[in-house]
């Protein structure tokens, strides 16, 4: 099929590439020149595991072309996806500016019947305005469709290619068929595609980011009060994840959710329950929680150096919010490391993808390592924020040698209590009040 994917952010790049490895035409459109400079050279604009690869390869066998020529786009395809942003406004709603401009764009460049695709996270309703603004702009027929995205960072491709389900909202038979036929080898293992009405598919990505945050925010709500009263959130994790009906997904005490997604989007879920006089209690509980996390765990490091972090040198571990992205956007780290700079305190970091994307944040406040131990030496304590494999199983003999005293603070709780203390670290985890240490 030929098909058009007008924003190269993040969802769009990875959506073109995916759709264009199963034999697609595949044009991918945006108005940023130096970023189609960069993906004609077969540079990738952000980092993502398997992605350039899929990208060079699909470009080789002339599948996947990049434009900024939306008008010649949208008339070369029979589906366009809408994949710009949708940034939070300053009331916490998604701001539609990008997306709208688009449509009215495709409007003007209807040379015949198009499927238009909501790929962006948007708000209920939004379907209906950009069909309204398309139909202002031509007497071609055409349809709207909402085809909300689940792509988790670092794993993206493989959702992509291999989705859990897809949704299709449409009222037009014609327009789902023809997303029927586009997806189907994406579900040869019979996972569903799952119809329903645009309103319903648009709700569907804000009600399932949200309950995930809900599980986030619990079990570090949880941790915290497993810390107050003695008890291990590592061990009540175990037990509670051993129900079946709770399972283990989202399940892990930390520093808090980040990312482009979760905080956005139950902001915005929020403010849509603001606009309807709808009660929104438990979303708001959610988001404070989750904004106090990472607050706490710089009260942890304070409460250790007895409130004085005057020009103690902190060692991090992990920038980006989570493992294989370099995505910095609301990563905790931010959160925390800003706090620790108003202290007194001072940085050096080391993150395997993140370091760019952190200068552009933090330029010369703080200091940046070329590997995880080089930044060790002179620091007084370690702080791991992020989970990189590369950080899992760490020599902790040249670790413990490099700091000025044997102190980790782990804001993801994955190493032995234990072999730390028979090792003679001071660890400290989330939701466990309890220093191991010989």
């Amino acid at each position: 099929m030929k098909i058009s994917v007008i924003g190269i952010g993040y969802v769009g790049l990875v959506t073109g590439a995916c759709f264009a490895e199963m034999g697609n035409d595949v044009i991918c459109v945006d108005n940023d020149n130096s970023k189609l400079n960069m993906l004609k050279q077969g540079i990738m604009p952000i980092y993502e595991a398997g992605l350039e690869v899929l990208v060079r390869s699909n470009v080789a066998k002339n599948r996947l072309i990049f434009s900024d020529d939306l008008d010649y786009a949208v008339k070369n395809s029979q589906i366009c996806f809408i994949t710009v942003g949708t940034p939070q406004s300053i009331d916490g709603s998604a701001d539609l500016k990008y997306v709208l401009d688009v449509a009215k764009n495709i409007g003007r460049a209807i040379n015949g019947y198009k499927v238009i695709v909501d790929k962006s996270t948007v708000p209920v309703g939004t379907a209906k305005k950009v069909k309204e603004l398309i139909k202002s702009h031509t007497n071609y027929e055409f349809d709207v469709v909402s085809n909300p995205e689940f792509l988790k960072q670092g794993a993206a491709i493989e959702d992509f290619l291999r989705p859990d389900r897809v949704i299709i909202g449409s009222d037009s038979q014609k327009a789902i068929d023809l997303m029927k036929i586009l997806y189907a080898p994406f579900v040869r293992n019979q996972n569903p595609i799952i119809v329903m009405d645009t309103q319903s598919a648009e709700m569907v990505k804000y009600a399932s980011n949200a309950f995930l945050a809900v599980k986030i925010s619990y079990i570090n709500e949880i941790a915290n009060i497993c810390e107050k009263v003695g008890a291990d959130i590592n061990k009540v994790r175990i037990g509670m994840c051993a129900d079946s009906r709770i399972g283990t997904k989202f399940l892990y005490p930390g520093l808090g959710y980040g990312g482009s997604c979760l905080p956005k989007d139950v902001k915005a879920l929020i403010k849509t329950a603001v606009d309807n006089n709808c009660d929104s209690t438990l979303l708001q509980s959610i988001d404070a929680i989750n904004h106090k996390q990472s607050l706490l765990f710089v009260d942890k490091i304070a409460d250790r150096f007895d409130g004085d972090l005057q020009n103690k040198t902190f060692a991090v571990w992990g920038l980006s919010f989570k493992p294989k992205t370099n995505d910095m956007r609301e990563a905790p780290s931010i959160i925390i490391i800003n706090a620790l700079l108003k202290k007194g305190a001072k940085i050096k970091a080391y993150d395997p993808k993140a370091i760019e994307s952190a200068k552009l944040i933090f330029g010369d406040k703080i200091k940046y390592g070329n590997n995880a131990y080089d930044i060790l030496k002179n620091s007084d304590s370690l702080l791991l924020l992020t989970e990189w494999n590369e950080f899992r199983n760490p020599d902790f003999d040249l670790i413990k040698s490099s700091l000025n005293m044997p102190i980790i603070f782990d804001g993801r709780n994955q190493y032995d209590e234990i072999y730390l203390s028979e090792k003679g670290f001071e660890y400290y985890q989330v939701g466990k009040n309890c220093n191991l240490s010989i």
